[in-house]
């Protein structure tokens, strides 16, 4: 799968668009997606971090674009762990996916979810049915 392939799949979903995904760099290893950051995301004003389940969205979101554009086939999430590293705060998302299975029945993949400064946020596994 190209890049401009797997642009047109992230912006079928609505919810992928509102999110503003984009393709930051796809090599032969890992796929990079970015978000920009929205004032919508944030549930803890007192310190302006993004919500857990945008992040998580991010990781599964990440993962199963990965799989998809390194050769493997992923249509749903079967399994997500999401690990907390420091709260998001401001500034654009970079989500790095790299596979860690390629499966017939099932595909796993790991993402980095960094701030610009290369920071990590926040990690996490899912494991994509075919």
């Amino acid at each position: 799968m190209d890049i401009e392939q797997l642009r047109a799949m992230l912006v079928v979903a609505p919810f992928h668009r509102w999110l503003g995904l984009d393709i930051a760099a796809l090599t032969a290893d890992e796929l990079i997606l970015e978000m920009p950051w929205r004032d919508e995301i944030v549930s803890n004003p007192m310190i302006g971090s993004a919500h857990g389940g945008i992040l998580s969205a991010l990781i599964d979101l990440t993962g199963l674009y990965t799989i998809n554009a390194l050769g493997g086939s992923a249509r749903a999430t079967a399994d997500l762990r999401v690990d907390f590293h420091r709260p998001a705060i401001s500034g654009p998302l970079r989500a790095i996916g790299r596979v860690v299975k390629l499966g017939k029945q099932l595909s796993v993949a790991e993402t980095r979810i960094e701030k610009a400064d290369g920071k990590l946020l926040a990690s996490g596994r899912g494991a994509y049915v075919a």
